[in-house]
């Protein structure tokens, strides 16, 4: 399905990339206003706090709900600034519509329930407010589309992507990993919706935020969402990942924006070089397809099992140690070849099932 999307036309700074910032939480009203105030005379257009706050384990800060939401309509009337925040229940929409909200967004726990989904989706309709979509917690991009596809068929048409990254068990150096072959292929996919990146989530620590950020613009995308509170270190959740209105200033002030249009003959000979090795490397694939056919055929006449667990675990050792030498990542080539290994025994098990 092609979404029917339209221009969300949200303020930004032309020198800029499109910017969302504010606190992981509204938690007083002093609180809220300092870090808008800070952030608004940083040239900020859009504020961002949570108000409901889905919480990983119960007994920590799940936000003032209801309460916060004057507080954030005063943001928008003394600063002119547009206001957001996370929806994650029909409830939810119907109190954010109520105090003038301007932008919501819908969390990656909500993104990957389809039934909440849907009810957030019949609660939007009829409304014209942008929307933003968070990834789902697990990287499954058929469930991120599909969220989105609930939202424009309720005739939400102002909609964008937000990039949080992916939960995974072992966390080494960010909190989510970034894993940003995915929302490289949903740009793919749906080439006219927005994708914003959301370093704070990303990188769970202050210090990934500036990287992540010059990543996430390294690789066309449109906006950032960022965590800002006007006293991170006090921060009633999410603490780690906040950082101050001079701080974000000052890593916007350093990114670099790259045309992502732009081309030249010298990159054209380049992309050609590119095309005449893919196709060399498409029929060097074929060959090695025809070779795995021919041990398929041998495993059938001699009554082998396809799968040859030693045998594959040497070629992903050789091809690691190999792909490390000529200053490709060890990971990187396995992925490789466990596709190309997944293909090997797709053929095989065709032979011997004939």
């Amino acid at each position: 399905m092609e979404l029917d999307l339209q221009a969300l036309n949200l303020p930004s700074d032309n020198e800029r990339p499109f910017v969302i910032a504010g606190p992981c939480s509204a938690e007083t009203e002093e609180q809220v206003m300092t870090t808008a105030m800070q952030l608004a005379a940083k040239g900020c257009h859009n504020f961002r706090a949570g108000v409901w706050k889905p919480r990983t384990k119960p007994g920590g800060f799940e936000g003032n709900g209801e309460k916060a939401l004057p507080w954030m309509k005063r943001v928008k009337n003394e600063t002119g600034m547009l206001v957001g925040t996370e929806v994650a229940t029909p409830e939810h929409v119907e109190l954010a519509l109520k105090y003038e909200i301007d932008i919501l967004w819908i969390g990656a726990r909500t993104t990957a329930n389809p039934f909440a989904m849907q009810a957030l989706a019949d609660a939007l309709k009829g409304s014209d407010i942008p929307v933003f979509v968070k990834n789902p917690v697990n990287p499954d991009l058929e469930l991120w589309i599909g969220a989105l596809e609930r939202l424009n068929q309720a005739g939400v048409k102002r909609l964008a992507a937000i990039h949080r990254g992916f939960s995974s068990f072992d966390k080494k150096i960010y909190r989510n990993m970034p894993m940003w072959q995915i929302p490289i292929e949903l740009h793919r996919r749906i080439p006219n919706l927005p994708i914003i990146c959301d370093p704070s989530h990303l990188g769970g620590r202050r210090e990934l935020i500036a990287p992540l950020c010059q990543q996430a613009m390294d690789l066309g995308f449109r906006g950032l969402i960022v965590e800002s509170h006007c006293n991170p270190d006090e921060a009633w959740s999410d603490a780690k990942q906040q950082v101050t209105p001079d701080v974000l200033d000052y890593i916007l002030s350093l990114l670099v924006i790259r045309d992502g249009t732009a081309t030249t003959e010298g990159i054209g000979r380049l992309r050609k070089q590119i095309d005449e090795i893919d196709n060399e490397l498409m029929g060097l694939l074929a060959k090695r397809m025809r070779v795995c056919r021919e041990i398929g055929q041998y495993k059938k006449e001699h009554n082998i099992t396809v799968l040859q667990a030693t045998r594959y675990n040497e070629i992903l050792q050789k091809r690691g140690a190999q792909g490390s030498l000529m200053g490709i990542s060890p990971e990187s080539v396995a992925s490789i070849f466990e596709t190309i290994h997944e293909e090997s025994v797709r053929q095989q098990l065709e032979i011997i099932n004939k």
